[in-house]
């Protein structure tokens, strides 16, 4: 029997509980991302823009300095909302706080649909088919993840913590000890799927991450497959005994950054 995998409902109202603590430790994207985006034409002055799953707008500022204008934002967690309008002030920028799926957006209006390591929490065919409807003819999509944890590079602390971690699955983690968003495979034939895309392209980077023990714990505390268990005090002080015990308070994390990017087919 397969693993169970966190429900996708659960996920999108996860991580609000400590918005604060959840921007302070997740990654940023970085400047390559937003620099491609920029050279492919999907932002710059006045690009009618759209995200997915901002969370608390940690890429969000981002669009915005680069030109996204108007930006919506939908964020399923009202908490996370909140933060970011708290924290983001643009004239640019509106939030919709409700799931995708959920959210009633006019059609052939947008030139760009943007997602940051949220896309996982869809149904990835039913919302391509809708991002596809909502962007204009030659408008493009692009979904970014920072990944943690590549399978294809040994990673000794995930190791050292794999039967402390046991339990549900994010489906972050994919299917077949693939991170789902690198699974190039799937993710282009998806986006193949739908006959609504062309320029289909995908680009990736591996970069390692240095974490202390407190970072890491942080960093987990932050996991919506940590969050859901009913010992995750317990779990949270395994790992940082683990960190600091077998590893010298120096963990170090396997990252890799991935985007696809594709362009509504103007007919």
């Amino acid at each position: 029997m397969g693993k169970s995998t966190v429900d996708l409902k659960f996920g999108r109202e996860a991580f609000g509980g400590d918005p604060a603590g959840y921007h302070a430790i997740r990654p940023v994207y970085p400047d390559w991302v937003f620099e491609m985006l920029l050279e492919r034409g999907c932002l710059g002055k006045d690009a009618a823009t759209f995200e997915i799953g901002a969370g608390t707008g940690i890429a969000t500022q981002r669009l915005v300095e680069f030109g996204a204008n108007p930006l919506l934002v939908i964020e399923p967690d009202k908490r996370m909302a909140g933060f970011i309008s708290d924290t983001i002030q643009s004239d640019s920028l509106s939030i919709m706080s409700a799931s995708f799926e959920d959210a009633v957006l006019p059609e052939n209006s947008f030139d760009f649909g943007f997602s940051a390591t949220a896309f996982h929490w869809l149904n990835e065919d039913v919302a391509l088919t809708k991002i596809a409807g909502l962007l204009r003819p030659g408008g493009w999509w692009a979904m970014v993840s920072n990944v943690f944890g590549d399978p294809k590079r040994h990673d000794p602390f995930h190791e050292a913590t794999r039967e402390l971690l046991e339990g549900p699955q994010s489906p972050a983690d994919g299917v077949g000890n693939i991170p789902f968003a690198l699974d190039v495979e799937s993710r282009l034939a998806a986006l193949e799927r739908t006959n609504a895309f062309e320029a289909i392209e995908c680009r990736s980077t591996e970069w390692p991450w240095v974490l202390d023990a407190g970072q890491t714990v942080a960093l987990y505390a932050t996991f919506s497959n940590i969050i859901i268990r009913p010992d995750r005090d317990a779990l949270l002080a395994g790992l940082h005994r683990v960190a600091t015990e077998q590893f010298g308070g120096r963990v170090t994390r396997n990252m890799a950054t991935i985007v696809y990017l594709a362009r509504r087919r103007e007919k």
